[in-house]
């Protein structure tokens, strides 16, 4: 009797300790956009299905995907209790081999996320910043932002003022260490006015959740000024009616998770995506005193190769089972 094909299943712990470079994980994800641009991969946009319970505070999101480049399918899901702790938020992905069609994977996916985001983060930067931005600011001390200064750093090595706000001192020294690790000879400011702070960014990424600061607008901004939100819930509501030019990852995904960002009459107006952008299809930005809002939403087509590379350093390392689901 045949054994039958092994899924490799990798815990939170499996994966704890593997890190990949910011320019392994950038030009990673940039070639997961690049292979959509081109017509390689699908990414239909999320489900999201709030909860009915009020009480329970949750939501539940599903991805699907195919990257093109590495020929994996992916199913990914996510599950959110309350949004003041990340205890209960659970998430995994799975990858499927194309060629094959056997199962590659199941694993825990919080690794994956915090990768994949400040590399999409970067990338915005990079293609959407005024021509001689020098200063960035931080705004959020969670998962999906601890990595953000070293990534920015990488893809625009001439910003020269770092500054950081969040409320959890973990999160605080978490994200002053991720960028000492990398950059040792660099410093941060850790700033309690993010109005001020915001007043003289050049870039400002927006990843706090319900936010212990005025939401952030656009137009706290100067000229030129790009604010990335990373879906989240500490930027004004409508801020892409007032955005002079605007982009996101995905316009799709925009209508699932970013329903506040819309104008007072509802219509979400994107000039570019960035996988278009990155593609050399459309511009980052019309003018050098534009200000321009992206909104980022992850698209699994990005998880992917990220899933992919740590699965694929966990199992050379020994790490995880396998388990014969179909036997």
């Amino acid at each position: 009797m045949s054994s039958g094909p092994s899924l490799h299943v990798l815990t939170r712990s499996d994966l704890h300790s593997l890190e990949l470079t910011p320019g392994e994980a950038i030009t990673m994800v940039e070639d997961g956009y690049l292979a959509y641009a081109a017509g390689a991969s699908r990414n239909p946009a999320k489900l999201m299905v709030p909860i009915p319970d009020p009480a329970r505070d949750a939501v539940a999101y599903s991805m699907l995907g195919y990257d093109g480049s590495l020929e994996q399918a992916a199913f990914k899901t996510s599950y959110r209790q309350g949004s003041t702790s990340a205890e209960k938020y659970y998430t995994t992905i799975t990858l499927y081999d194309d060629t094959t069609g056997l199962p590659f994977a199941l694993m825990d996916c919080h690794r994956v996320g915090a990768t994949r985001t400040p590399a999409s983060t970067a990338l915005i930067a990079r293609s959407c910043a005024r021509p001689g931005a020098r200063s960035a600011l931080m705004v959020g001390t969670g998962a999906q932002g601890i990595r953000t200064l070293p990534y920015l750093l990488t893809a625009l090595p001439e910003l020269e003022r770092l500054r950081l706000f969040g409320t959890h001192p973990d999160g605080l020294r978490d994200s002053v260490a991720a960028l000492k690790e990398r950059f040792p000879d660099r410093e941060v400011e850790l700033v309690d006015d993010v109005e001020a702070a915001a007043r003289e960014s050049d870039i400002v990424v927006a990843a706090s959740g319900r936010a212990a600061h005025p939401k952030i607008r656009l137009g706290w901004l100067p000229p030129g000024g790009l604010l990335i939100s990373v879906a989240s819930k500490g930027v004004q509501e409508g801020t892409l009616a007032e955005a002079d030019y605007t982009v996101a990852t995905s316009g799709a995904q925009v209508e699932v998770t970013g329903q506040r960002m819309a104008g007072p009459d509802g219509v979400f107006r994107i000039d570019a995506e960035l996988p278009e952008i990155l593609a050399g299809k459309a511009p980052g930005r019309r003018g050098d005193e534009d200000r321009v809002f992206a909104f980022s939403s992850g698209m699994i087509i990005t998880d992917i190769p990220v899933a992919h590379a740590l699965a694929a350093r966990a199992i050379a390392a020994g790490r995880g089972r396998e388990v014969a689901l179909w036997t």
